[in-house]
């Protein structure tokens, strides 16, 4: 599930129109804005709905291809959560024209990579091909989207299933800290809320789904006005918008998708809330998770500079105080899980050293949060700040795939793919005084959920270890 960061805001509208089955844009290229180093976008729109999103890039001979279905955990409904997850899988399953593995196997025999991840907000798809192999990929993923369910049965469903269940037991149930995410937004968002779940879903929930709940669930969400693709690379836009007309033209929309739930808190918790997790962990932790502001607002952007100051790396408050001076941590992270839907999330997480006890970390903690909200930032912490966050913007969206995920981002999640193109500006302009502000509003004792790790011996391992010695023995 991918997690952190980010940015601005600007707006421009564009029509087009099919007319019997060829395209007849009435648009625009989008101007280059400062801070986007001279790149572009085109937008476009089938006639089924389908948002087309075009950046050229001739840098490289390669192609990114990615599509972005508005579809995530918190689309779910109780006992039934895990399935948009569950299908990202079920997506690699094969389709009308290709079966089993054959997706993976024509995309990687033509020299490309792919792949599929599932958030709370959405679930995305995605090629990287040398560019004289994109038709192959607009293919490929037309051809799931608009012929899945011909290739939808039990033995898939079960094949599947059984696939997500092992990456829960490997990546949350069987590792160490594994579910600390799970624990902790289940601690931040109340029951009920439509993010009180993580997409990785439940065993039980899992266990539940039955083949018509996967059939319903493709036909309500995997339709084409319910998506963005995104193309970007080196590309030739008309012959690109000629063959995505071809492949995804014929799709029928589908009108019956529900309105997410709303996620809508108040700004603060209110309380501490706290559970103590014991368990067989390698040292001693304390996660928190802070309620900020939506995603898309001047606020989260300027937390987001608040978080990377405290936390955001071998230079920040946090790190140096714990790690480097009292020396009582061994690694100390504070980042942003930014999210449209509901409050986003400051995520800390801070591995204590040797026998050092939690109490002593946390009051070091607190005492630094509260340093920072009573002075704010120095100048020299903003500009490093900015500088970060605005290396790694520009990071993603140096990459054909990067940016096309992004356009992709900002069109499903704010209905504008240029803001992606403009992102860089808008942290820029965040003064350390609304950095001051919000942390001062917001990183509070009263407004977190924490998690504390105390580690326990692995009993269990070494009583069988020494009944099996014993039985040797005999």
């Amino acid at each position: 599930m991918a997690r952190f960061r980010p940015v601005n805001q600007h707006s421009e509208s564009v029509q087009v129109s099919a007319i019997e089955g060829t395209y007849m844009p009435m648009g625009h290229t989008a101007t280059a804005e400062a801070g986007s180093g001279g790149l572009t976008a085109t937008e476009h729109r089938l006639a089924n709905g389908l948002r087309v999103v075009l950046s050229e890039d001739h840098l490289t001979p390669v192609a990114a291809v990615c599509l972005w279905y508005d579809v995530g955990s918190r689309h779910e409904v109780k006992g039934r959560t895990g399935l948009a997850h569950l299908f990202e899988h079920l997506m690699f399953q094969g389709s009308a024209q290709v079966k089993g593995n054959g997706h993976f196997e024509l995309v990687q025999g033509a020299g490309g990579s792919l792949n599929g991840t599932t958030s709370f907000e959405r679930t995305n798809y995605f090629e990287t091909m040398p560019a004289h192999q994109l038709e192959l990929a607009l293919w490929l993923e037309a051809d799931r989207m608009g012929s899945l369910l011909a290739a939808l049965d039990e033995e898939s469903m079960e094949n599947q299933r059984d696939v997500v269940k092992n990456e829960r037991r490997q990546r949350y149930d069987n590792v160490p800290y594994g579910t600390a995410f799970e624990k902790l937004t289940a601690l931040a968002y109340p029951e009920g809320h439509p993010y009180h779940h993580t997409p990785i879903g439940s065993m039980a929930d899992l266990d539940a789904a039955t083949l018509e709940d996967a059939r319903a669930f493709f036909r309500t969400y995997y339709a084409p006005n319910n998506a963005v693709l995104s193309v970007v690379g080196d590309i030739d836009p008309e012959r690109t918008l000629a063959w995505i007309e071809k492949y995804f033209g014929s799709i029928p929309s589908h009108d019956g998708k529900p309105a997410p739930r709303d996620g809508t808190l108040p700004d603060v918790i209110g309380q501490e809330l706290r559970e103590v997790v014991e368990e067989e962990v390698p040292a001693r932790a304390l996660m928190a998770a802070y309620r900020l502001p939506h995603d898309g607002t001047r606020a989260c952007d300027a937390a987001d500079l608040a978080l990377t100051v405290l936390g955001g790396g071998e230079s920040s408050r946090l790190y140096n105080r714990l790690v480097r001076r009292d020396r009582t941590a061994v690694g100390a992270g504070f980042g942003l899980l930014r999210l449209v839907g509901a409050p986003s999330l400051g995520w800390l997480d801070v591995k204590t050293s040797g026998d050092v006890e939690v109490p002593v970390v946390e009051a070091a903690i607190d005492e630094e949060l509260a340093r920072f909200a009573e002075e704010g930032p120095t100048a020299e912490e903003m500009e490093r700040a900015q500088a970060q966050l605005e290396r790694e913007w520009l990071d993603r969206l140096g990459t054909v795939a990067g940016r096309a995920d992004e356009l992709c981002r900002y069109a499903v999640l704010f209905g504008d793919p240029q803001l992606a193109l403009s992102a860089v500006g808008r942290i820029l302009e965040v003064t350390a005084e609304e950095v001051q502000e919000v942390a001062k509003a917001r990183l509070r004792p009263d407004n977190r959920a924490v998690l504390v790790y105390e580690p326990t011996a692995p009993q269990a391992a070494d009583a069988d270890a020494t009944d099996e010695t014993e039985e040797e023995a005999k």
